[in-house]
């Protein structure tokens, strides 16, 4: 009898940490762009406001004191340039669908005459604020890998606190918003959350075309 205890010790430990399979991980309701299609993997977007009039796309930004775009920032509100598309991978290997909550590596799609990846990560900490910036560079670690969430007024939220990727100890979780320095408007974790849509870039192209053409 002590040997059956015993063995049914060990089967439950064994259950405890056995990792979840993908295909549990992945369930949860997707993320939609602005027409409500489901967002998918290497489908360009734009990221954008959730609400008008406060700024523009997200997009490539160089800092003061850089030479090079290594932050993710917001265009101003009147600008000419309509910023960069994104592209989502998911962490899990098979899914394709964008789902809420889940980890997924946020690229933009643009060239930079400067030798660094167009990958998002977490960056360092604002000596002042204390918050986190987005950077660019490439990182497999946690730290290269961000989620989206759904609030609870209907909006989306880009934050970072992994949920698929290992990591160590318990992560200090954050919602990305804008912080402004100088007259720039940068990305960056741990304040107010941002509320943002997406927009095939291919729609977007569609919609300007339209307007051009109403103009003529």
């Amino acid at each position: 009898m002590m040997m059956f205890y015993k063995s049914l010790a060990i089967f439950s430990c064994l259950c405890f940490f056995m990792p979840i399979s993908s295909t549990a991980q992945s369930d949860g309701p997707p993320v939609l762009d602005t027409e409500g299609r489901p967002l998918q993997r290497d489908i360009e977007y734009f990221i954008k406001p959730a609400i008008t009039d406060v700024a523009g796309n997200l997009t490539l930004i160089t800092r003061k004191g850089d030479q090079c775009p290594f932050y993710v920032g917001q265009l101003p509100l009147l600008s000419q340039d309509i910023g960069n598309g994104v592209t989502f991978r998911p962490y899990l290997e098979g899914e394709d669908t964008i789902r809420e909550g889940r980890d997924l590596k946020v690229v933009f799609q643009a060239f930079s005459i400067c030798i660094t990846s167009t990958e998002w990560k977490v960056g360092e900490a604002d000596p002042t604020t204390g918050r986190r910036f987005v950077k660019l560079g490439s990182d497999d670690t946690a730290t290269g890998y961000f989620r989206i969430d759904k609030s609870d007024l209907g909006v989306y939220n880009i934050g970072w606190c992994p949920s698929d990727v290992p990591i160590r100890g318990r992560p200090r979780c954050g919602s990305a918003g804008i912080l402004i320095e100088k007259g720039l408007r940068l990305l960056a974790l741990d304040g107010s959350a941002f509320p943002f849509e997406f927009v095939r870039v291919e729609t977007a192209a569609k919609d300007l075309w339209s307007i051009f053409q109403q103009k003529k």
